[in-house]
């Protein structure tokens, strides 16, 4: 991921990286912000970093350029930044990998942005069986499950836990038992399969196909229409029409694993797509997360029979 940072906050990074390799072993964000200290986010905690590559405070931080933060910019967009055009609209660009990248600047009447002042790199990885732990929650049987939505704050794990559920119910395992079935991922963000040339860069299981960058409602119905999944994976539902494709699926007796942002139960059943959703009894299983402990610190478990 740093070898995609140039300029001299790409430099001071690869010493950070040497210098305090605790750091990001854990990391999670790396803010860059014009005239503002460089900041790694690592399991909670916000770390400034010095010219030299060590942690320090916001006197001896080094602090990037708005000139460096726009080289840095074109250079994550391989030097083609009107072809990111519509992802920079929506405030963010998706890098190999899954790394996604926050933006912010000055907002045109036509929603594109000028100016970038500000990035966050979001660094995505991929931990095999942190999942697991939530099967028996899930799994129904050895060839069904139970529809699933998983809260959290942002940053507390969910999209990584959705990634391996996807790999163990593809795939199947046998602690608990399931025998694998097809799984469709609805990806708008490219951030559970990674896709790069049309390839997952994560591995999301033996019998998944994935919609990449493309809207969940459109895609789920996309799915239904075309590849028979037994299980829809997508991330971050409440958007308009997220329901009545949630909807769809469930009449069509395919299964759902998505994700919402928020607290608790409450928090989330206040945004009218999901209440739509609990109104009708969709969702069976509620894990909620937090970061308290570090990210995919299990909460809560809420079980809802129909």
């Amino acid at each position: 991921m740093l070898d995609k940072i140039g300029g001299e906050t790409g430099s001071i990074l690869q010493k950070a990286y040497v210098n305090i390799a605790h750091v990001f072993d854990n990391a999670e964000e790396i803010r860059i912000r014009a005239g503002l200290p460089l900041i790694v986010a690592s399991k909670g905690v916000h770390y400034m970093i010095t010219p030299r590559g060590q942690t320090g405070d916001a006197y001896s931080a080094y602090r990037p350029n708005y000139h460096e933060i726009s080289l840095i910019f074109t250079q994550l967009c391989r030097y083609s930044v009107y072809a990111y055009a519509e992802d920079i609209k929506n405030g963010f660009i998706t890098l190999q990998g899954g790394h996604r990248v926050g933006i912010s600047g000055r907002i045109l009447p036509d929603g594109n942005m000028r100016d970038i002042s500000s990035l966050n790199i979001r660094i995505s990885r991929q931990i095999k069986d942190c999942a697991r732990v939530f099967l028996p929650y899930i799994i129904r049987n050895p060839k069904d499950i139970y529809n699933t939505l998983i809260i959290s704050p942002p940053c507390s794990g969910k999209t990584t836990i959705i990634r391996d559920l996807a790999r163990l119910l593809s795939t199947g395992t046998t602690s608990p038992d399931f025998v694998g079935v097809n799984v469709g991922i609805v990806d708008e963000r490219s951030e559970i399969a990674a896709v790069a040339r049309g390839v997952p860069s994560n591995d999301v299981g033996l019998r998944t196909d994935v919609y990449d960058s493309c809207p969940k409602t459109k895609g789920i119905f996309m799915m239904l229409r075309a590849l028979s999944p037994n299980i829809i994976i997508t991330d971050e539902i409440g958007g308009p029409g997220d329901a009545a494709a949630v909807m769809a699926a469930m009449n069509a007796g395919v299964r759902i694993i998505a994700t919402a942002h928020g607290y608790s139960l409450v928090d989330v059943e206040s945004r009218p797509e999901i209440r739509e959703l609990e109104g009708n009894n969709v969702f069976e299983t509620y894990i909620i997360l937090s970061s308290r402990n570090g990210p995919g610190t299990l909460e809560r478990i809420v079980k809802r029979g129909r």
